[in-house]
């Protein structure tokens, strides 16, 4: 059997409706467009460290704690949830995840790395296009035990460039069949 989207041997789940309030803007598709003028949107072009026909990855808008900063990922395809991407994209976010992972320690150093991922409202999803975090860690950061808090666009751009200095993306590529 093949999964809802029909990309893998996966069982059909049950149907996965949509959380978007009614005219949804989604920020991050205005990223990926390159347009970030909605007054909702919290992103800015210079927060976007890689961007290529399946993926983008950018500086998040909040930070947590006293070492502030981390990267997300996200398809440029709007997919609601994790429950929507095709097999591909999937892979393509794994390997990239890796990659930032590898960029974060080179530029940064940390003594490890965190990534989480939330869907639905009860998964505390709030931005209705899938994305995964990608966190710095350090000894005794205590990251879960803090509050998003907004950060700097200038703070935000030193880190894109720090990752973008330290990524390899070439790496995140699945071979062609």
């Amino acid at each position: 059997m093949t999964d809802y989207t029909g990309h893998g041997p996966h069982p059909t789940p049950p149907q996965i409706q949509s959380h978007a309030p009614a005219g949804y803007v989604c920020p991050f598709c205005g990223l990926v467009n390159g347009d970030v003028a909605d007054p909702n949107n919290r992103c800015e072009l210079s927060d976007v460290i890689y961007q290529d026909d399946d993926l983008i990855v950018f500086a998040a808008a909040d930070g947590f704690g006293p070492r502030a900063g981390h990267v997300m990922i996200c398809p440029t395809e709007h997919y609601e949830a994790l429950y929507h991407l095709p097999d591909r994209v999937l892979m393509r976010i794994s390997l990239m995840v890796r990659e930032v992972a590898f960029a974060m320690k080179r530029a940064w150093n940390p003594e490890g790395i965190s990534t989480r991922q939330h869907n639905e409202p009860s998964g505390n999803q709030h931005v209705w296009h899938y994305h995964l975090h990608v966190f710095p860690r350090y000894a005794n950061d205590m990251l879960y035990r803090h509050l998003r808090q907004p950060m700097d666009v200038a703070y935000r751009a030193e880190i894109a460039q720090d990752i973008k200095a330290t990524l390899n993306p070439a790496k995140t590529f699945l071979p062609e069949n």
